[in-house]
């Protein structure tokens, strides 16, 4: 298991965003189902995490697996790796897929999230728009 991937499980299941901290890389870009562009910079996708932590109920990693990617549109691999969770959402079960992409230094410069079903989005979408808003991460 990549060590940085194997921190970042245990970052998450701790709720300690100090560890993230140290995770992501400066220029980071988080990729969600809910927003057609990313979320930019560590700042922000650690106010992001500080909502997502909160609003995800019976949040679970139930699988784990690393490989590789190609992240800069020049065929170059990086390392990466994919975390298969659960999650309950406003009463819906979501199923989820992290996909982590790392920089040369060994930190996550790109993380992409997917979930299904569609109503489960919605209801995810809904629930961190509130809480970027209440915690004046983005205008309302």
């Amino acid at each position: 298991m990549n060590a940085t991937a194997d921190r970042f499980r245990a970052a998450v299941d701790n709720r300690d965003l100090a560890a993230l901290d140290d995770l992501f890389t400066d220029d980071i870009r988080f990729y969600s189902p809910v927003k057609f562009t990313p979320f930019e910079g560590k700042p922000m996708v650690l106010g992001l995490f500080g909502v997502l932590l909160r609003t995800f109920e019976d949040f679970r990693y139930v699988g784990h697996y690393d490989g590789s990617a190609e992240t800069s549109g020049d065929g170059t691999q990086a390392p990466s790796a994919v975390l298969l969770f659960r999650a309950v959402v406003g009463g819906k079960e979501i199923h989820g897929v992290d996909l982590l992409h790392f920089g040369e230094d060994g930190r996550i410069k790109e993380f992409t999230v997917m979930v299904r079903p569609q109503s489960a989005v919605h209801a995810l979408g809904e629930a961190v728009l509130a809480g970027l808003v209440a915690d004046g991460v983005v205008a309302g």
